[in-house]
């Protein structure tokens, strides 16, 4: 993508200070967070903060993270509106939603203070434990961040964005999309599994460059993704999630360490 079509970014003058040395003005690339709102046959049903790009793969990750829409075949259309400067995009779907339910339709998170069994639970009601069997050699998962931190190009400029990558069982890089917030990012791999028919992803792997909280974890359940690892810390309630829904969850994967929290038995070590 070039920089003239990269609406991720944003120029900006700032006077930078470097002991020793006097004060310049130089050129900094900042990380854009902008609003979306997200229309279900033009009805509002969410406005989020996110970095412009990947919009349709949000909208549609997000509905389906949700359990809103359940495949492909439920979406008839997606389009930005029509008037760029309000920042919506319009899904046109043809099953029907229960839109006073949809209003309501929030799953609880770590900070709400409902108990991790009620969580867990009214999760569970929409998408079924993780059945994969996959496995992943420790040394193939502890290569994984650096593929990631490559490939993170509007990072590179800004330093200013997290990342969520999906890999397959190999190590191999598939996709990755950044944005300000990191549960944003998720959305987007997952929508663009719901676009190109590639859910679920049952024998892959979800690496995001922050902490893993329960919203990942449960995105993750969403699709089915037996494998979620982080570079940063897990919260308790997102190991509680992990272990209920059968899916290893990975910490601090950094350097040539991680912690496994749950699901040990799919990574394999040499001479185990």
């Amino acid at each position: 993508m070039s920089t003239s079509e990269d609406k991720s970014f944003h120029n900006r003058k700032v006077l930078r200070s470097v002991a020793g040395s006097s004060p310049a003005s130089e050129t900094d690339q900042l990380a854009v967070e902008e609003p979306l709102e997200i229309r279900v046959d033009t009805r509002p049903v969410s406005v989020t903060m996110r970095t412009p790009g990947h919009d349709q793969e949000l909208a549609l990750g997000f509905l389906f993270s949700e359990g809103l829409i359940h495949s492909a075949s439920d979406v008839l259309k997606v389009a930005a509106r029509p008037d760029e400067v309000a920042n919506g995009i319009d899904v046109f779907l043809n099953v029907t939603l229960d839109f006073a339910r949809l209003t309501r339709h929030v799953f609880a998170s770590s900070s709400c203070g409902i108990c991790g069994k009620a969580t867990i639970e009214a999760v569970h009601q929409h998408f079924s434990a993780v059945q994969s069997q996959m496995h992943i050699a420790a040394e193939t998962l502890l290569a994984l961040p650096g593929k990631l931190r490559q490939a993170q190009e509007t990072f590179n400029r800004t330093g200013g964005l997290h990342a969520a990558a999906l890999f397959d069982e190999a190590g191999k890089l598939l996709l990755v999309r950044e944005d300000i917030d990191r549960i944003m990012s998720a959305d987007k791999i997952l929508g663009h599994g719901l676009l190109h028919n590639s859910l679920p992803f049952e024998k892959h792997i979800l690496l995001v460059s922050g902490r893993a909280s329960f919203e990942i974890i449960q995105k993750a359940l969403s699709g089915q993704l037996p494998i979620v690892a982080a570079v940063s810390a897990p919260s308790s309630l997102a190991v509680e999630f992990a272990e209920a829904s059968n899916q290893t969850l990975v910490g601090f994967l950094r350097g040539e360490r991680m912690n496994i929290y749950a699901g040990h038995q799919r990574i394999k070590f040499s001479g185990s």
